[in-house]
């Protein structure tokens, strides 16, 4: 049987909310206890990000596993075709990527991608899966990301909790130098079936997802329907 092709955009993560986004992200890959690859790539393998996912992930209902590119590593391929859903963590993009592209796991996410694995992350994890991606790669600015292109468009996450975001994303778009797209909060996910957002879902009730578009020389920006996801502490 034909698998759908799902990506789930997290905008970004507090600790406050607790688990709902990451047990509905499990959810959406139909096995009883789905095996759950981490890629921290976009922290330089931080221990901390790796310590964290399995702080979380081995109290639910999954197998957790994870992969390091930095050091000796092991092969790619067996890792990235074992698993029933990849989550991407946050941190830089545009290095992650490149890293990626050593390593051909980009191919190999998309090819993962193709047969059906659930492809989720956060931040860095989130907007490297569209054309183009906002990024504060640099130190100094923020800056745009040319990213695997699965999803049309570009995507900004974080983005009414921090403050450069929104404007940064809309002047660009003005500019011309980032196609329009998509503004995800912390907290909050977009679901993609085969290319599309078939939903959009929150673990905290001001977070939300924004169509940013270009018309007549001014950018507009809409609110989609979002719902919101079991609220569990912990």
């Amino acid at each position: 049987m034909k698998r759908d092709r799902q990506i789930i955009a997290i905008g970004g993560i507090s600790k406050a909310v607790g688990t709902a986004l990451f047990e509905y992200v499990l959810e959406q890959s139909g096995a009883t206890s789905p095996r759950i690859g981490f890629l921290p790539t976009a922290s330089a393998d931080s221990d901390d990000s790796i310590v964290r996912f399995y702080e979380i992930f081995s109290a639910l209902a999954c197998r957790p596993s994870h992969l390091k590119l930095f050091g000796r590593v092991r092969e790619p391929a067996a890792f990235v075709e074992g698993q029933d859903v990849i989550l991407v963590g946050g941190g830089n993009t545009k290095t992650m990527l490149g890293v990626w592209r050593e390593w051909e796991v980009d191919s190999l996410l998309r090819k993962a991608w193709e047969t059906g694995t659930v492809i989720a992350g956060f931040s860095a994890g989130a907007v490297c899966w569209f054309q183009e991606a906002l990024s504060d790669a640099w130190a100094d600015r923020l800056a745009v990301v040319a990213g695997l292109g699965l999803v049309s468009g570009s995507c900004c996450p974080h983005f009414s909790n921090e403050p450069d975001r929104r404007p940064a994303y809309h002047r660009l778009i003005l500019e011309g130098a980032i196609s329009p797209g998509l503004g995800i909060d912390d907290d909050c996910a977009v679901h993609f079936v085969d290319r599309s957002p078939n939903r959009v879902v929150k673990a905290r009730e001001a977070a939300n997802a924004y169509a940013v578009s270009l018309r007549s020389g001014s950018t507009l920006e809409a609110p989609l329907e979002s719902e919101v996801v079991l609220l569990r502490v912990g």
